[in-house]
């Protein structure tokens, strides 16, 4: 789904349409799209150049990787 965003936004952007918000692609990352939203990123050569994008997407993935690890992965190891 995060993938799919970046790839609207970015042919909506360069048709001048109504874009998709930022927001919405940042929620769509913390919701667990991280991984198609950095892969968007770069395979759409969207949002590459912005600092918020191209530093706020891997914090979120290793945000998204330290609680796995910390607190889920614990839980599969009990079962």
């Amino acid at each position: 789904m995060a993938f799919s965003l970046m790839g609207m936004d970015k042919r909506k952007a360069k048709k001048n349409q109504f874009r998709i918000s930022e927001r919405t692609l940042f929620m769509s990352a913390i919701v667990g799209g991280t991984p198609g939203s950095i892969a968007g990123m770069y395979v759409f050569r969207h949002k590459t150049r912005h600092p918020s994008f191209k530093i706020g997407m891997p914090v979120i993935l290793l945000l998204q990787l330290y609680v796995f690890i910390r607190f889920l992965l614990p839980l599969f190891a009990l079962g």
